[in-house]
């Protein structure tokens, strides 16, 4: 399995649309780079909530990354803000998706009654990005990149 997602801009966008979608692309970058073996998880999610609103938005909590393998949505749950993450540490083979999802105004949102749409509670805007990873021996591998992203497939951290 494989799981990605990416913001198309359609007709002219206002400041703020082009403003959230470029800071949740850089949070999701963000937490890339910081993907490597011994790392408790949490730390991915306190990088790019503090990240998101030191730019001013908010980090939705009721979606998260997560494992992915044999099953598409498996565990850990790869939570985009600082919370528990039941001291998960990251180890080489893992692999898991990042995609935060921020909004431009209150972090929380609703269902509508058709069981499927969501939006803001407030109306805001959102954006999210996503990639899923492999956790290597020194960093990890974004293993669904795109022509277009601005990151490297492979990051190392060598030590």
């Amino acid at each position: 399995h494989g799981d990605t997602s990416k913001m198309f801009i359609v007709g002219k966008p206002t400041i703020l649309g082009e403003r959230l979608c470029r800071v949740t692309q850089e949070s999701l970058y963000l937490g890339i780079k910081m993907v490597k073996p011994g790392i408790r998880l949490r730390t991915i999610g306190a990088a790019i909530q503090k990240y998101a609103e030191g730019e001013g938005f908010s980090v939705v909590r009721e979606y998260c990354g997560h494992g992915i393998g044999r099953g598409f949505h498996e565990e850990p749950q790869v939570l985009h803000y600082d919370a528990d993450d039941g001291g998960v540490v990251l180890q080489p083979g893992m692999t898991f998706t990042i995609e935060p999802m921020l909004n431009a105004g209150d972090y929380r949102i609703r269902t509508m009654k058709d069981g499927w749409t969501v939006k803001t509670k407030d109306r805001s805007l959102s954006a999210q990005y996503e990639h899923t990873i492999v956790v290597t021996e020194n960093g990890c591998e974004i293993l669904t990149l795109r022509k277009d992203d601005t990151i490297p497939a492979i990051i190392t951290h060598d030590e």
